[in-house]
């Protein structure tokens, strides 16, 4: 590649990007037709082997010049009068892409397995207001792809009618902060459990419904039966519980490692950039100014192990529906790594302002709805059928007011608002303590509620927006909350800084 780039001229993906387009297709054709594939393989004896083969191949060199045609229609540039990304692609039904180069908040550079094989790298491009990427270029240079995603988030500082130097240091990144194995491993242990456990279910769930048909052959029921019998009931159920604890320890701890391997933050003018990944990786030009919320997460054993992590919430039309695998975390940081990253985000490290609690009956309320309820359903429930013995069911009742108990009163005591000139910080959560931080003048909405039988203990709730999320404080002294409010509009309709 030329030392000069010139993005006003359109430019093409990598040659060899083809066999990833070729990869793509030929597993999306898979997945389309599996089980169409299968019958062929059942049958296999009895088909006609030339016939079979000959299809096979066929259906390859279809999808290889598919993917060729895919290659050479897909282009992209900058149109540099309207200031616009443009996109053009589609072999039959041809499309064009136009994106504003101001509305551009993320550029993530990814490499999956098949890419790294392959040599080339995938561009994402992500917009403010937009729940879902924007654009994607599925197998460019890497180098040209750090090129592009320099011009696209800094456009605005480079003059647009000259040409890019490869060759140029003021893109050189510097490295910033390291998340080694060690607290990869300490953040896997330590985090994640329902999630891990979610996964595990779904995964032991697919593969009972796919082999049920032949678990006979693979487990003998009556072994395993005999075998648990064998313990008073009470170890049974300890080895099934650690067992299913040790499985979730390790499919957390694995999970961990592959997707935050190598994970590296570094400094490139006024960007953060951020890389990881075992086996894809992915590489996200982030712009401090366009965070929205910052939210520290961190545990009692955590906090033992100093490891932490932060995520980043940057503008989305549906904050909600971003997937797990888009969000933002920097995982396993230390303090003083958490305080560089908070630094380099808000230029400052938040302190908390004046502190806001709750009223008591929000304690009141949550324990009536999540733990006398239950309480009450249980006991019905056990009437009516007698799943259980009286004695049984009360034990189960008392470990289950016991647990339910400490949740509730730990939610309500970590249940805190701290504000100052700067800052908005809410803290909640009973075991993870979820610390989210927002800036008073990115605040794009503001709803305040109060219930008519609130009104005479003067309690409320208010809820503030952003283009990232909600932040809510509920049961707070709503004299209180309307203060607040009327100073965060002023400081939203005062400040000059803005939000993007």
């Amino acid at each position: 590649m030329s030392n000069l780039v010139d993005f006003s001229m359109p430019q093409r993906q990598s040659l060899t990007g083809i066999l990833v387009m070729f990869a793509n297709s030929l597993q999306k054709s898979i997945r389309a037709f599996w089980p169409i594939l299968i019958l062929y393989f059942v049958k296999f004896e009895s088909l006609n082997k030339f016939l079979f083969f000959g299809s096979i191949i066929g259906v390859l060199i279809l999808i290889g010049f598919f993917s060729y045609l895919q290659y050479w229609f897909f282009t992209f540039h900058i149109d540099e009068e309207t200031n616009e990304f443009v996109i053009q692609k589609g072999v039959l039904n041809k499309s064009k892409i136009t994106i504003q180069l101001h509305k551009i908040q993320q550029v993530n550079i990814n490499q999956s397995l098949i890419q790294r094989l392959v040599g080339v790298y995938k561009l994402e491009i992500d917009t403010a207001g937009s729940d879902k990427k924007e654009a994607s270029i599925s197998a460019i240079s890497h180098q040209l792809a750090t090129l592009l995603k320099e011009r696209l988030i800094h456009y605005s500082e480079i003059n647009l009618n000259s040409k890019v130097d490869t060759q140029s240091e003021d893109f050189e990144p510097v490295s910033f902060v390291k998340i080694g194995i060690v607290s990869l491993i300490k953040i896997g242990f330590t985090s994640n459990y329902v999630k891990s456990l979610a996964l595990l279910f779904v995964f032991l769930t697919t593969i009972i419904e796919n082999f049920n048909q032949f678990q006979n052959d693979i487990i003998n029921e009556d072994k395993v039966t005999n075998y648990l019998e064998s313990f008073p009931i009470i170890t049974s159920v300890l080895m099934v519980v650690g067992f299913v604890f040790a499985l979730v320890l390790i499919v957390n701890l694995v999970r961990t490692i592959f997707r935050y391997f190598d994970f590296t933050i570094q400094k490139n003018q006024q960007s953060v950039i951020l890389s990881y990944g075992l086996l894809a990786t992915k590489s996200i030009l982030l712009n401090p100014n366009k965070v929205q919320i910052v939210k520290i997460t961190q545990n009692y054993f955590q906090k033992k192990l100093d490891v932490t992590t932060i995520g980043v919430h940057q503008a989305s039309s549906d904050a909600q529906k971003i997937k797990e695998k888009d969000k933002i975390e920097v995982p396993g940081c230390t303090q003083l790594e958490s305080f560089e990253i908070l630094k380099l985000l808000f230029s400052q490290v938040p302190k908390n302002g004046t502190l806001y609690l709750p009223n008591w009956r929000k304690l009141a309320l949550n324990s009536f709805f999540f733990l006398l309820i239950p309480i009450l359903i249980m006991l019905f429930l056990n009437r009516k059928t007698e799943f259980v013995t009286w004695t049984e069911c009360g034990i189960y009742t008392t470990i289950f007011s016991v647990f339910a108990g400490i949740i509730i009163w730990f939610s309500f005591k970590n249940y805190k608002l701290f504000v100052s000139d700067d800052f908005i910080i809410k803290q909640n959560g009973a075991w993870d303590i979820d610390t989210s931080i927002i800036e008073p003048f990115k605040i794009q909405t503001i709803k305040t509620q109060q219930f008519f039988w609130q009104k005479y203990t003067n309690i409320g709730s208010v809820t503030l927006s952003t283009a990232g999320g909600n932040i809510s404080f509920s049961t707070g002294n709503y004299s209180e909350i309307k203060q607040l409010v009327n100073y965060w509009l002023y400081q939203v309709e005062t400040s000059e800084k803005t939000w993007m």
